[in-house]
């Protein structure tokens, strides 16, 4: 026994455990480093920079895309809406090829009258609270319009 104490306080011994412990914590220092290396790897950061690089090289492309889609939907509408109009003034068009639809229109905007007819005016009462400048274009009759043309000029030559 009295040698295993003598071992145990010999230098030797001394010095072998603490090599001992030093190598544990080594050991422990490394493989604590070797699991933080492990989660991002160069493969994996090259990867990274890969996808980042694709992501900033196709933003400006899609952000085009997009905007010529909205642009295209918008021009689409607008060809709807003109053709709806087409379909409106050919409607118009073929009314007016009518003769008793143009008559009709015709007595009732220019105010004519057939030969043996009486025309008249019915006046609203309070149309006289009315200027004539303040009624509608449509609602006049068009010698009021064509007046209020030339007043109009004349007014600009001043």
């Amino acid at each position: 026994m009295a040698g295993k104490d003598r071992d145990r306080f010999s230098t030797a011994t001394r010095l072998r455990l603490l090599g001992e412990q030093t190598a544990a914590r080594v050991y422990r220092s490394q493989t604590r480093r070797q699991a933080r290396r492990s989660r991002l790897t160069g493969r994996a950061a090259l990867l990274a920079l890969v996808l980042c690089t694709l992501v900033v090289a196709l933003a400006y492309p899609t952000r085009q895309y997009v905007s010529q889609r909205a642009e295209i939907a918008e021009l689409e509408r607008e060809r709807e809406q003109a053709r709806e109009k087409v379909e409106q003034l050919r409607d118009l068009k073929a009314r007016w090829q009518d003769d008793a639809y143009a008559e009709q229109r015709i007595r009732e905007r220019l105010h004519y009258v057939k030969p043996g007819e009486t025309g008249y005016i019915v006046i609203d009462p309070n149309a006289a609270k009315k200027s004539r400048t303040t009624q509608g274009v449509a609602a006049r009759p068009w010698y009021a319009n064509v007046w209020d043309g030339v007043d109009k000029a004349d007014r600009a030559d001043q």
